[in-house]
């Protein structure tokens, strides 16, 4: 019998371990041709931010400001290169290869045709990315996946472009504050559908006040019948400074079980539909040709970030830029970043150990739906998940959350503990990063 109180299945979306509120400025600010001498340079990923967005949805704490007044796009693009420059250089003379590519945000297509070809010439010219060659990844939004826009991406080598529905019925949209109509979001995916891009991903949310049974399902097949080749499924959060900024009508108890109900509805319609999934959020089309060559482990390689809200991973240090929501706060560090001259050094970030690499690697592979070979955690620290996090692993069996039956060479999640994700990321983070966590003051 279960003596462990089952916690709240919504406490944290784990993108990425530490979490940038756990990043503090850089006394030292470190050299980045220091930080990475001796780093593997043969499986990076590029990561380039655009932090611009036509509107601010309800829901979003991402690092964006509504609107480019002036030539702010233009001048951030000159930044851009600036550090692209700085960064390349401090790579070293050696050789350098990139396995994949995205351009995130905000909302990239918010530049226009010829800004998006000087952001793909950045990335090849400056940093080296032969984006023609390696899985290339976009995001953007109804509004600006324009016809231009898109053929210079697909010209370029995107694989895969992800476009923020989030829902399909108009009510729900505006729900979310999300000013949108069905069909805009029909004729965007018909555009998207109209070049030569492999992979179509669609986010779709669920949790919106008002949003029912049918009304998701009526979001789900409306995104089922393009056949994307990837969904993603995102619980609704409501965060600190957002437009939202407040609780669902009812109880929290009340909107926990309305999107744990959804999130079942929505895995089990995929998985009947076609689709597998592959982490709680994730779902794959069975069949769906890949992206292009990717051999980037998110546990084990390096990231490099372009742009004031992007992030780069060596062994030893997450480093980036300052972080804010609220809108002044925002401008204020785009401002900054455009003006910046020396891009040499790390500013903002926070150190990693082995036992905080143990924490990433574990965390980063167990919330995929595949799990994690024992013997590959083995080889790399020099013990097994359970010697280094007994209490954990402990907990998570006792709430049902591993998978029985998959021997001894694989940790996996069972389906309920893939529902409960967003619970037992959080339950991995270090105490230190957890204090830094609540330390951290919203702006």
């Amino acid at each position: 019998m279960r003596t462990i109180a089952r916690p709240r299945p919504y406490q944290n979306y784990v993108y990425g371990y530490p979490h940038k509120t756990a990043y503090r400025p850089l006394a030292d600010r470190p050299a980045l041709d220091e930080l990475w001498a001796g780093e593997p340079k043969d499986a990076l990923s590029l990561y380039a931010h655009i932090p611009f967005c036509e509107y601010r949805c309800g829901f979003c704490n991402l690092f964006t400001r509504v609107g480019a007044p002036e030539d702010l796009t233009g001048r951030y693009l000159d930044a851009l290169e600036r550090q692209a420059r700085a960064v390349r250089a401090a790579l070293g003379p050696g050789p350098v290869r990139f396995a994949a590519a995205a351009f995130g945000g905000g909302t990239p297509t918010f530049l226009n045709a010829g800004e998006l070809e000087r952001l793909c010439d950045i990335a090849e010219l400056r940093m080296g990315a032969d984006l023609r060659e390696i899985a290339l990844s976009v995001e953007t939004s109804p509004s600006t996946a324009t016809a231009d826009r898109l053929a210079v991406l697909a010209e370029r080598g995107a694989t895969r472009m992800s476009i923020g529905v989030q829902s399909f019925v108009d009510a729900e949209a505006r729900a979310a504050v999300r000013p949108q109509r069905r069909a805009e979001v029909e004729a965007a995916l018909e555009r998207i559908r109209a070049v030569d891009i492999p992979i179509l991903n669609i986010d779709l949310i669920y949790g919106i006040d008002g949003q029912t049974e049918r009304s998701w399902l009526t979001s789900l097949d409306a995104a089922l019948a393009w056949r994307p080749e990837e969904l993603y499924l995102y619980p609704l959060y409501v965060r600190p400074l957002t437009g939202l900024g407040r609780t669902q009508p009812g109880s929290e108890a009340d909107w926990d079980e309305q999107r744990l109900r959804l999130y079942a509805i929505g895995r089990d319609h995929l998985l009947d539909n076609g689709y597998e999934q592959t982490s709680m959020r994730m779902f794959r089309r069975v069949g769906a040709a890949a992206s292009g060559p990717d051999d980037y482990a998110c546990q084990t390689d390096g990231m490099i970030g372009l742009g004031c809200g992007a992030r780069s991973y060596t062994a030893g240090l997450h480093y980036s830029f300052d972080y804010a929501v609220e809108t002044r706060e925002v401008r204020g560090i785009i401002d900054a970043y455009t003006e910046t001259v020396d891009f040499t050094r790390a500013e903002v970030g926070r150190r990693m150990d082995e036992h905080e690499a143990r924490r990433r690697h574990l965390l980063q592979s167990l919330l995929q739906a595949r799990g994690m070979e024992i013997a590959e955690y083995h080889a790399r620290f020099g013990g097994t998940p359970h010697e280094h996090f007994p209490a954990e692993l402990a907990e998570f069996e006792e709430l049902g959350w591993l998978a029985t039956g998959t021997g001894p060479d694989l940790l996996r999640l069972s389906p309920e503990g893939l529902a409960y994700s967003d619970a037992l990321g959080p339950r991995l983070f270090s105490p230190e990063v957890h204090a830094a966590m609540a330390a951290y003051e919203a702006k």
